[in-house]
């Protein structure tokens, strides 16, 4: 990723929000502009301006399934990195990016990416699908998964990106892939995913549980991310000692690529760096990074929940994967 002066690491919650606001996790999943990504030469025939809601008719190949051909639905920060390493490692397959409105077409575009939008109906089916769309922009996104699901042709992976956010677990002990769950009906921000990870588990495909992601940022104003809100708080009525997961979104992408290569059935993985921290842990390691002149005051909280660590090792082992970076004060170049 490309860095600057002004390069933050900066988290961001993956629906189970463990430290920053729905708001701030809108902003970074679908703005790509203060992000460094290695770009992909447009595709040749998008020279045009688009004219549709929809261009998929003038790029893609329409009817012409490649081996390795790929559908991401919700092509966000997470599904403009999956495209990207997926080109690398198949130059020639065509990648389309399903989104809600037309508003990054160009930019997908240029990422060599096919836009369509959502509730255009494609003429076929594709070998690989991922599905990283965010519920919050629909009303019925266990059947947006199962929408996805149709345009799967069953011979690769199909792959939800869900949340560790379902776990039953609030007293910072350990998780893994195959701890309980929060019972339906409980919760309604849990329901939403549980569902939709069951329409996914019925078709064939599966699922990854990520921890909170976090990137580099390049900002032009000021830097976001839970640690700058406390800093600027000063004191925060939370306790300190509830406990955060992490996994970088470079690791989320090369996790789910892995497993999308495995060509797996109805298995559910767990993507996080094996580091929890504490919320005071996190505030340790970003004055130890040297990168903020304020001070925080500290957490006054004592009664809200506490969190859970999420271990992953099973994940590892069956995918053969290992995160670039080991954990959170390792990306900060916090080292004991």
């Amino acid at each position: 990723m490309g860095t600057t002066a002004r390069v933050v690491g900066s988290v961001i919650s993956n629906f189970d929000i463990p430290i920053l606001s729905s708001s701030l996790f809108s902003t970074a999943t679908h703005s790509f502009s203060t992000i460094s990504l290695p770009k992909t030469p447009p595709l040749p025939s998008t020279s045009n301006k688009l004219k549709h809601t929809s261009c998929y008719e003038e790029t893609s190949s329409s009817g012409v399934i490649g081996a390795n051909d790929l559908l991401i639905v919700g092509p966000g920060i997470l599904g403009r990195l999956v495209a990207n390493q997926w080109r690398k490692e198949h130059e020639k397959c065509e990648i389309t990016g399903q989104t809600v409105t037309a508003d990054h077409h160009e930019e997908l575009l240029n990422l060599g990416i096919v836009p369509c939008l959502k509730g255009t109906k494609l003429p076929r089916k594709y070998p690989f699908v991922i599905f990283c769309a965010p519920p919050y922009q629909t009303s019925d996104y266990p059947g947006d998964v199962r929408e996805a699901a149709s345009y799967w042709n069953g011979e690769g992976s199909f792959l939800f990106t869900s949340s560790s956010a379902p776990y039953d677990r609030y007293d910072n002990g350990y998780c893994n892939e195959d701890s309980p769950v929060v019972p339906i009906g409980r919760s309604p921000r849990t329901d939403v995913l549980l569902k939709a990870e069951k329409e996914v588990i019925a078709a064939g495909g599966c699922v990854l549980r990520l921890a909170g992601l976090y990137i580099s940022f390049i900002h032009l104003n000021k830097d976001r991310g839970a640690h700058v809100y406390w800093l600027e708080k000063g004191t925060v009525d939370a306790r300190p000692d509830h406990v955060l997961n992490f996994i970088h979104y470079e690791d989320a992408a090369s996790l789910s690529i892995a497993i999308l290569k495995k060509k797996l059935r109805s298995q559910i993985f767990l993507g996080c760096d094996n580091h929890p921290l504490s919320r005071q842990g996190v505030m340790d390691i970003i004055e130890k990074s040297g990168k903020f002149s304020k001070k925080f005051g500290g957490f006054t909280g004592t009664n809200d929940p506490l969190g859970k660590k999420l271990d992953n090792s099973k994940t590892r082992k069956e995918i053969g994967w290992e995160p670039k970076y080991q954990s959170y004060a390792h990306f900060l170049g916090v080292y004991e």
